[in-house]
């Protein structure tokens, strides 16, 4: 197996599937930080707005939590008005993944009292300064937890972008399978695919496995934080 293993992967196949890997990370990214974005405004559209914005802002979440993330991307890679693959795809991401941010820190912003609110007027601040400067902050540091599994979660649902052609890592997985005989002169067989998909597999839980290392660390350091305040 050792030998299967060194011959499978020349400098060509290992950067054809890290690259892969790269572009993981990349989504990712600004997947995470484009949902969190809208995901916050939604929440507190949905929350504080009684009227037309919140009204929306509830329809939207709810269309898009009780639908597929796939048939999101689907859609998109097809209609989407952008220039890439790699845009059409992010913003199907996007519309999906904001919609369950949304929820996370609108259960983050039911997390506080009300009595903060009242608290911080009679102290004069206005409403959106006691959301920046009191709510949010503590918003995120009781939903840190729940927002780092979303992180993972969108970090696993992009292999569903193989299924449209986008070159990351699980259609690089599948393509390096023919690009074998290529570069190794080897013929295809189980052997191969499961040294191949099972270097993915071990890409995907090293970056996960981080960020649920991080969610636990987060987890102790909020239970330590709390017994040191009953203990003052």
């Amino acid at each position: 197996m050792i030998d299967v293993i060194v011959r499978t992967f020349t400098p060509e196949i290992l950067r054809y599937l890290l690259g892969g890997a790269l572009l993981v990370i990349e989504l990712s990214v600004v997947i995470v930080i484009c949902s969190l974005f809208f995901g916050m405004i939604l929440a507190l559209l949905r929350n504080y707005d009684r009227f037309v914005l919140g009204r929306i802002a509830g329809a939207y979440i709810e269309i898009f939590r009780n639908t597929p993330n796939l048939m999101w991307v689907l859609i998109c890679y097809v209609y989407a008005p952008f220039p890439t693959a790699f845009l059409r795809c992010t913003f199907a991401f996007v519309l999906f993944t904001s919609a369950a941010i949304a929820e996370i820190v609108r259960g983050g912003l039911n997390s506080i009292p009300k009595g903060q609110f009242e608290a911080a007027s009679s102290q004069g601040f206005n409403f959106v300064q006691t959301l920046v400067y009191i709510v949010l902050p503590q918003c995120f540091q009781n939903i840190m937890p729940t927002l780092v599994s979303q992180v993972i979660t969108v970090v696993k649902d992009t292999s569903f972008l193989s299924m449209v052609a986008v070159a990351e890592l699980m259609f690089r997985s599948r393509n390096a399978l023919a690009l074998l005989p290529r570069y190794t002169g080897q013929t295809v067989g189980i052997q191969q695919v499961a040294v191949i998909f099972g270097f993915a597999a071990i890409i995907y839980f090293v970056i996960n496995f981080t960020l649920s290392c991080l969610v636990r660390w987060l987890q102790k350091r909020r239970a330590s934080l709390a017994n040191n305040t009953i203990k003052a």
